[in-house]
């Protein structure tokens, strides 16, 4: 574990969060800011999954009422190769 590493990766996925909610115009950054600790550790630590194979069977399923969480869940989606760039541009943008 690398403490400069782990912050810069929850930075990461706090500042896609909030840019995902400031260009939406929609919802409220807090949630996302807060959880992205524990977001970036789940992922790096404990859960066994291959980002390259979503439909590998034996891969640890993370199931969360996002709400409002739910930019955390874009940010780690796209972190991982599962969003592009313009999925995260639309967010919450009519007709997306």
């Amino acid at each position: 574990m690398n403490k400069q590493i782990d912050q810069q990766a929850a930075d990461n996925i706090r500042a896609l969060a909030v840019a995902m909610v400031e260009k939406a115009n929609s919802g409220h950054p807090g949630g996302p800011m807060g959880g992205a600790d524990f977001m970036h550790i789940l992922y790096s630590e404990f859960f066994n999954y291959d980002p390259t194979d979503m439909t590998w069977p034996f891969r640890d399923r993370f199931f969360m009422d996002a709400g409002h969480l739910s930019t955390l869940m874009y940010a780690q989606y796209y972190l991982l190769g599962n969003y592009k760039k313009e999925d995260i541009a639309n967010f919450r943008q009519w007709g997306s």
